[in-house]
């Protein structure tokens, strides 16, 4: 797939190790709102060992850069909270294979923060996944809520 230099892709990733959502934007020139060219959430087995949970995030989302050729990706930043310092590790390893399935295909990675993408979107930084889920509906003009809430 060759993209044309009037188009823009951005590949945007909700890391997690069991479920990492991914949506891939395109903005044409002359355009004001983003198309949804690809997206849904790539699993892993719960039941699997660390590092093959690992190969199998990083081998899809390689797969996803070669089809859609983004020009930029972008991930959500970690989020820790004291409770659950387990949860920003397991995160840590997540990001880590993400960034290098970009790193290698020569894509610039920008981060973040959840804050930052629901005040984008929603107005608000604290807006519930539901709140995001339909401005992104009607933003991408998608007939039905995306789900799950991770895409």
């Amino acid at each position: 797939m060759t993209q044309s230099e009037n188009t823009f892709r951005v590949l945007g990733v909700d890391p997690g190790l069991g479920v990492t959502g991914y949506a891939v934007l395109r903005l044409d020139e002359g355009e004001y709102e983003p198309r949804l060219v690809d997206g849904g959430i790539l699993k892993s087995d719960s039941n699997a060992a660390l590092e093959k949970r690992l190969y199998e995030l990083h081998k899809d989302l390689v797969h996803i850069i070669e089809t859609n050729e983004p020009h930029v990706m972008a991930v959500e930043n970690l989020y820790s909270h004291y409770k659950h310092p387990r949860t920003s590790i397991i995160m840590g390893h997540a990001r880590g294979v993400i960034f290098l399935a970009a790193s290698q295909a020569g894509v610039p990675v920008v981060s973040y923060s959840a804050t930052e993408i629901k005040k984008s979107l929603v107005g608000a930084g604290r807006a519930t996944k539901a709140q995001v889920q339909h401005m992104v509906q009607q933003r991408l003009r998608l007939h039905d809520l995306p789900e799950p809430p991770d895409v």
